[in-house]
């Protein structure tokens, strides 16, 4: 008796959930983007607060592709931001390359970065968690030793002279709508089944005719794109960089955070939680700012211990029937 290769047979099925979870999910997100567009144009005020709302489900949605639907936890992950935002400002300031260009080369290299880790996805577990947080502080170590003349020494660079926030936060926009469309094709693609039979049982996957190695690359590749593409962005934007802010582990943090608290393994769960964590983050900031961290320590593991597969998550979990109409 042999074993065939896994085909597409429940697509159709697939296919009418993912339809019926887009009904749902996209017009309210449609008009939400619509509402994002007008932003700049009421006042200059709002555009700070709400570039970061979006570059945090970005983010989240980014970091979603890897540990959601694989199972790889990168605790290194700020290091593709960091290495996005470092080639965007050396590319602009130093080479004089229109800053578009600069945040596309940003995430070309960042990709290739992801490629140079790729062998470490041959681990698993704590194990590759603990080699990518140490390949992250690495990269950091080689940014900070590159020569001053180019990449600023520890004092960093300045964009200040193509400071522009309100093009910058219609880029992020765009990068957002880009986020949500590959999330999503992700996830109702024959690519987001494979990836969650490797999640479940990677040598069971195997068996099954699902070609582990490359299905894990693209969404490490993908994964690795979107960060670097923020990081060039949030550089524009912030118009300063050195190598503590690119390589700030608390952007991996907030990251893990935000994406959980929605539930993982969606496209919507990150996106709300991002949205929701971001809001409540600086509601407590602005109320408390002295016991911020202490109260976010306290909603965290809240989370962990009550809603372990976050918010939608242990939703779907309880409502199984819901997944129809949550993609």
């Amino acid at each position: 008796m042999t074993m065939e290769p896994l085909r597409s047979s429940s697509a159709p099925s697939r296919h009418v959930g993912s339809w019926s979870a887009i009904r749902v999910w996209w017009y309210p997100v449609g008009l939400c983007l619509v509402a994002l567009a007008v932003i700049p144009l009421i006042g200059p005020d709002w555009i700070s607060f709400y570039f970061y709302l979006m570059f945090w489900v970005v983010m989240a949605a980014a970091f979603n592709i890897i540990y959601g639907f694989t199972g790889y936890l990168p605790f290194g992950y700020v290091a593709f931001y960091g290495v996005g935002s470092y080639v965007t400002a050396i590319a602009t300031v130093k080479l004089g390359v229109p800053v578009p260009v600069s945040v596309l080369l940003g995430g070309a290299v960042g990709v290739m970065v992801s490629l140079l880790f790729a062998p470490t996805l041959r681990l698993q577990g704590i194990y590759f968690a603990i080699v990518n947080l140490s390949l992250s502080m690495a990269l950091m170590i080689v940014v900070s030793n590159l020569p001053e003349a180019w990449a600023g020494g520890s004092i960093g660079l300045s964009l200040a002279a193509v400071y522009k926030p309100t093009h910058s936060y219609y880029l992020m926009l765009v990068l957002l709508v880009a986020s949500l469309w590959i999330a999503n094709r992700v996830a109702t693609s024959r690519l987001g089944i494979a990836l969650r039979c490797i999640r479940e049982d990677p040598e069971g996957a195997e068996v099954l005719g699902v070609d582990v190695v490359r299905s894990r690359l693209k969404a490490w590749m993908l994964a690795a794109l979107l960060p670097s593409l923020a990081g060039g962005i949030d550089a524009w934007h912030t118009a300063i960089i050195d190598p503590q802010s690119a390589f700030d582990y608390l952007i991996t943090v907030r990251t893990v955070v935000y994406a959980m608290f929605g539930g993982l393994g969606t496209v919507a769960g990150p996106m709300l939680g991002s949205i929701s964590m971001y809001l409540l983050d600086d509601l407590i900031w602005s109320s408390f700012p002295r016991l911020n961290l202490l109260i976010l320590g306290i909603l965290v593991v809240t989370l962990v211990l009550f809603f372990p597969r976050g918010f939608l998550g242990t939703l779907l979990r309880r409502y199984p029937t819901l997944r129809r109409w949550i993609s």
